[in-house]
């Protein structure tokens, strides 16, 4: 018989799980990215633990996304994404291509993989390309689909300045640079970004849409688009992705997309298909591992 004084036996646990920091080249910073049911059941609903992650409100190298995966159907992969938006809140609607790209990277497949995106509903088909480490993303949906055009029109005019709604990848607005009034452009686009919010239903604080300015030049397609936080240092890959289906439809601000896209970052090069829009040459690494603040206690 124990003695009464005997301290009762702890329960064992086994060492706290640990996720990956990866980050794809373009992106403006890293990934944290999360093996499927190693965050606690209800986690996802409360912001107090997911601040327990250490995300940070803005650049540098804190991540400010999550990115939880999974096995999915016929030997693919099953993503979500959370975005940490600046106000400490977190956004569960929003799609990342380079946080999906970045879970390919972290389960080490070589690839080809398909990833479901359960944010989004998007199928993106991870290729590897020739050059080690590189790939090419083909989301699988025609961008003459049913939903690309939200509001059903090519062209949709917000305070007082024609732009173009498009649903691929993530919920977009486009529009051309030179139709803005003289002075700052960044106010501008948060001005219309936040028209078309209300006009997707979107909360005025969400991270969606996304908005950027394009520009048809001589030497091809300017792009300059704005991320959670601020600038985008080149374009986002679903931006890429809705930027080239907005553009193989008729009479939208964005003309066909034909040669590498220009960014303040450098060149993206993105393709519009029959049934899919292709963006080329992404990269992702893993940069290291930090403990999650969580621990599985064993209860046989």
């Amino acid at each position: 018989m124990p003695r009464p004084d005997r301290p009762a036996p702890r329960a064992p646990s086994t060492p706290a799980p640990r996720a990956l920091l990866v980050r794809a080249l373009d992106a403006p910073g890293p990934t944290l990215v999360v093996r499927a049911g190693e965050l606690p059941a209800g986690v996802l609903g409360l912001s107090s633990q997911l601040a327990r992650l250490g995300l940070g409100p803005g650049r540098g190298a804190a991540p400010r996304k999550i990115a939880l995966y999974g096995p999915g159907e016929d030997g693919g992969l099953r993503y979500r994404f959370v975005q940490a938006l600046p106000d400490g809140r977190f956004d569960f609607r929003a799609g990342c291509g380079h946080s999906l790209l970045a879970c390919v990277v972290a389960e080490g497949r070589p690839g080809p993989v398909t990833v479901r995106a359960l944010t989004t509903g998007d199928t993106v088909l991870c290729e590897p390309e020739r050059e080690p480490g590189t790939y090419t993303l083909h989301f699988l949906r025609a961008p003459d689909a049913p939903g690309t055009l939200p509001t059903g029109r090519p062209r949709d005019r917000l305070l007082g300045v024609p732009v173009t709604l498009v649903r691929y990848g993530n919920p977009y607005v486009f529009v051309d640079v030179r139709r803005l009034a003289p002075g700052p452009v960044r106010p501008q686009l948060l001005a219309l970004r936040a028209e078309a919010a209300r006009l997707l239903g979107h909360p005025p604080h969400s991270a969606l849409p996304k908005i950027a300015a394009v520009e048809a030049t001589p030497g091809g397609l300017a792009v300059r688009a704005l991320t959670v936080g601020g600038w985008h240092p080149r374009l986002a890959l679903t931006g890429a992705a809705a930027l080239a289906a907005a553009g193989a439809l008729d009479g939208t601000v964005v003309p066909p997309v034909r040669q590498p896209v220009r960014t303040p970052g450098g060149t993206v090069t993105v393709l519009a298909g029959a049934d899919r829009v292709s963006v080329r040459h992404k990269r992702a690494a893993v940069l290291g591992s930090r403990p999650l603040p969580w621990r599985v206690h064993a209860t046989a």
